[in-house]
């Protein structure tokens, strides 16, 4: 295909082309059931449900899909995939999603990819999660200091918030994961 005729078939692309293409997920294979949506453990946060983000994108409102802030929301924690009769991984649709919205710019709110960027780099740093890191990489990143200071030493207290991570073994292999998707 030339250059010319690519460029072509980018701008033809609907989001569902570009998800498929990207993850070898067929939006289309929802059908809505809403089993993912019930089992999801943040989706009392969310303003819409993750199938309905789907449906957005069946739908071709791909500028609605791609500014829900639902897909920020998503944990990862593959629960909606594991329900889902259909084996259609959701976790990975919403992860595309993300890679995509950067892609092309469409953030609604700039905290949310700020937490997403203090998140990686905690998984990169780490090998997985730690919470104090988290919290200081994105008080710092938006300059919101002082907001939900009201929980803090609670939640330390109660051994929610360690002030050193704990590392996992191998972290090499995660390092050569983010390094890998760093070159492309």
């Amino acid at each position: 295909m030339s250059s010319h005729s690519n460029a072509k078939h980018k701008e033809r692309m609907t989001l569902a082309d570009e998800i498929e293409e990207l993850t070898g997920i067929n939006p289309l294979k929802c059908y809505q059931c809403g089993k993912c949506s019930a089992g999801c453990p943040v989706r009392i946060f969310m303003k819409v449900s993750p199938n309905k983000v789907v449906r957005l994108v069946q739908l071709g409102l791909d500028d609605e899909a791609l500014k829900s802030e639902t897909i920020w929301m998503c944990a990862g924690c593959l629960t909606c995939s594991t329900r889902c009769p259909q084996n259609f991984d959701l976790a990975k649709f919403m992860d595309a999603l993300k890679e995509i919205a950067i892609k092309k710019g469409v953030i609604t709110r700039k905290d949310i990819l700020k937490f997403h960027k203090a998140f990686l780099k905690q998984i990169e740093a780490n090998g997985k999660a730690f919470e104090f890191g988290l919290i200081r990489d994105y008080k710092l990143a938006t300059f919101n200091l002082f907001q939900d200071m009201d929980i803090a030493p609670e939640m330390f207290f109660k051994g929610k918030i360690k002030l050193f991570p704990h590392k996992i073994k191998n972290r090499d292999a995660i390092k050569k994961i983010f390094d890998k998707a760093n070159k492309e």
